[in-house]
């Protein structure tokens, strides 16, 4: 009697817990095509010629990482300083500058990244373009502060993430709710150095799979020993 009541304890322990583990790995599945679809998108919206930028952005979801070209005149007297390291690890910071459009509209433009002995304007004035200008890049979506991001420093000019919204603020005009981070083409004197946008997007679901299905597959054997020992 005892034996069969160990193993009805043991069936109905195994029967949840196996259920559970098996659900989490197909849960994993379906992250994992989702991971890959979206990692396929940005390859392509990449890889793709570059499109005008709209002046009204109804879905900005849609456009990160595209290739896009906006054209317009900078604001350089009004570009901001973004504590960020260069695609290559370097310290220093990312040149923001606001790009006013023929139709009115402003977007923000990373104009790349410069160390910090030429954060200021007039230590890369070479690199100021003026007049019309035509930028391709790709656009953006900010990402927003982490919990461990220091707090912006807005009244020295010196930010730790792309707040589109303090921004607008200090530059008194609206922005649109993406980042054009330009390409690689050389700016005069060299900086800001563009073509600084990574894509760092992990893909572990293949592993969890492996890892949730691995679990159950372990205590269906345990559970089919045990059964059968119990005999």
């Amino acid at each position: 009697m005892s034996g069969r009541r160990s193993k009805l304890w043991a069936t109905v322990a195994v029967i949840p817990s196996l259920l559970i583990l098996l659900s989490l790995g197909f849960w994993q599945i379906d992250r994992l095509h989702q991971k890959e679809a979206l990692l396929a998108r940005i390859a392509a919206g990449m890889q793709a010629d570059p499109v005008p930028l709209p002046a009204g952005i109804d879905g900005p979801d849609a456009w990160d990482y595209r290739r896009v070209q906006v054209f317009g005149i900078f604001l350089h007297d009004r570009e901001f300083h973004l504590h960020r390291r260069s695609a290559d690890g370097r310290g220093g910071y990312h040149v923001l500058t606001p790009l006013l459009r023929e139709d009115g509209s402003a977007v923000l433009v990373d104009r790349g990244w410069v160390p910090p002995q030429l954060k200021e304007p007039a230590s890369r004035s070479a690199g100021q373009v003026e007049g019309p200008v035509a930028v391709t890049g790709v656009a953006r979506l900010p990402a927003g502060s982490g919990l461990f991001t220091p707090p912006d420093e807005a009244a020295d000019n010196l930010w730790y993430h792309v707040d589109l919204a303090a921004m607008s603020a200090r530059l008194g005009r609206p922005l649109v709710p993406l980042v054009v981070e330009a390409d690689d083409t050389p700016n005069p004197g060299g900086y800001p150095l563009g073509g600084q946008t990574e894509v760092n997007i992990p893909n572990n679901h293949l592993q969890y799979v492996v890892t949730w299905f691995g679990f159950a597959l372990s205590l269906l054997v345990i559970y089919i020993v045990y059964m059968v020992r119990r005999r």
